[in-house]
């Protein structure tokens, strides 16, 4: 009892004097902070052992949760000296390469050590109480209370107050692996100066990456993983993007425009074709001031506008819109139950095909695993892709993993032996047996109808 009243009086007072920096910051925007680091100390460390996940894979050290919390106190005490009287060293991040889409390309991810990731999350607490109050509307990627399927409602809803219009997918190239250093600190210095936080913050922009036994010290990036990542790369695309279009690029357009950002993904609205192509023709030069360049072939200008009201006397003059992704999804024009166009999204092509391809890997895999157990897990994954994906007007893709799913378990159940057969008559009665769970809508959205005509 003494144990858990112990967390719970910490617990408070982390969020306490969270409440208090955040409230500085909303009353007085144009603050500098220049002492933070006072608020950190053991108990704040241990709300952000708390908040760390546990199951993570080890960094270069080895060391799991599990053996980090054997002498906890004792770890989070010398913790906190080292990071206050600048002794720490921020250890090599352990980089491991993960498939990307299909046709063998990969992405690198970083894994800290445990420890870092502790005190990165404590400072990544520090830094959000005091940006969270400067972030804008349109940002959705990595922060509190929101995630990907709001962003997706925001983005359909921008589409339908404009009536459609012209869609500008925009796609930096190699963010994470280019996030200039220089910049990153000097666009921080702006809002905390606390001696501390830039320390730790740069011994992190610093830190070497290791990869097949060997260390190399890169000269810009922050690696994809590490717990701090996200927050730098909001902190830097809201100076770079979100407040330049906000306060220098729409007061100049002509029609409506919105932006919506999730991380590094954006994608901006637009109601007037002109001003989506003089904002193309000007991101490179703003993006390259902050040594950001667009991938070539990903950032496009799609034309998005409603479809007719009627069948076009001429389809040469009238071309069909085009279609664009966003996190996942496919956007379109479709039409709604009552008849009326409506912003559709159904999942992309390439997701579908990895997630087939996917469970089709793990069918191979586990093929001599018991039924029941393949049965478990194939369960796991079709509740987990509906999840995700489980949004209004996507049912039919759901059906079509499902469909996917019986089909690429019935061909390893059949190859678990040159005497195995398994006749779709076997798999119905085994499907009896064990039935996968039904299509599920997780997220369901208000599929708000365009304006009529006038």
């Amino acid at each position: 009892m003494e144990g858990k009243m112990a967390l719970i009086l910490s617990g408070e007072t982390v969020y306490t004097k969270l409440e208090r920096v955040a409230k500085m910051a909303r009353q007085a925007p144009d603050m500098v902070f220049t002492s933070l680091s006072h608020h950190i100390d053991v108990e704040w460390l241990r709300e952000a052992h708390r908040r760390t996940r546990k199951d993570g894979a080890p960094g270069v050290d080895g060391q799991t949760a599990e053996q980090y919390e054997h002498e906890l106190e004792e770890n989070l005490q010398s913790l906190l000296d080292r990071a206050k009287s600048g002794t720490y060293r921020a250890p090599p991040v352990r980089r491991v390469q993960i498939p990307k889409g299909q046709g063998g390309e990969t992405r690198p991810i970083g894994v800290p050590t445990y420890e870092d990731k502790v005190l990165q999350r404590s400072v990544v607490m520090m830094l959000e109480a005091v940006y969270e109050q400067y972030f804008l509307d349109c940002s959705y990627g990595f922060r509190p209370k929101r995630s990907q399927h709001q962003a997706l409602q925001a983005l359909r809803n921008a589409v339908m107050d404009t009536r459609g219009g012209w869609i500008l997918e925009i796609d930096i190239r190699k963010f994470f692996d280019t996030l200039d250093h220089q910049h990153i600190r000097q666009i921080v210095r702006q809002r905390v100066r606390d001696g501390v936080l830039l320390r730790l913050i740069s011994k992190w922009l610093h830190a070497g990456v290791m990869e097949d036994g060997e260390i190399s010290y890169p000269d810009e990036g922050t690696p994809q993983g590490g717990v701090v990542s996200p927050l730098l790369a909001n902190i830097y695309l809201h100076h770079v993007l979100d407040e330049w279009f906000e306060r220098e690029v729409k007061p100049r357009l002509r029609g409506k425009a919105q932006m919506i950002r999730y991380a590094d993904d954006v994608v901006i609205v637009f109601e007037d074709e002109q001003d989506a192509h003089r904002v193309q023709q000007v991101l490179p030069q703003r993006l390259g001031k902050y040594g950001l360049t667009l991938h070539p072939t990903k950032t496009r200008l799609v034309r998005f506008t409603r479809p007719p009201k009627g069948p076009p006397k001429d389809k040469k003059d009238t071309p069909a819109p085009g279609t664009f992704d966003m996190l996942g999804f496919t956007h379109y024009w479709g039409r709604s139950r009552k008849g009326n166009w409506v912003v559709k999204q159904r999942t992309a092509k390439d997701r579908l095909k990895r997630a087939i391809a996917n469970t089709s890997a793990w069918c191979r895999e586990h093929r001599h695993d018991p039924i029941r157990q393949q049965w478990h897990r194939l369960c796991e994954i079709l509740r987990g892709h509906d999840g995700y994906y489980g949004i209004t007007g996507n049912y039919r893709a759901l059906k079509r993993v499902r469909q996917a799913t019986r089909r690429v378990w019935r061909k390893w159940l059949g190859r678990r032996s040159n005497c195995a057969h398994m006749t779709w008559q076997r798999m119905a009665e085994l499907l009896e047996r064990f039935p996968l769970p039904p299509a599920k809508i997780a997220h369901r959205y208000y599929l708000i109808a365009a304006r009529p005509y006038t």
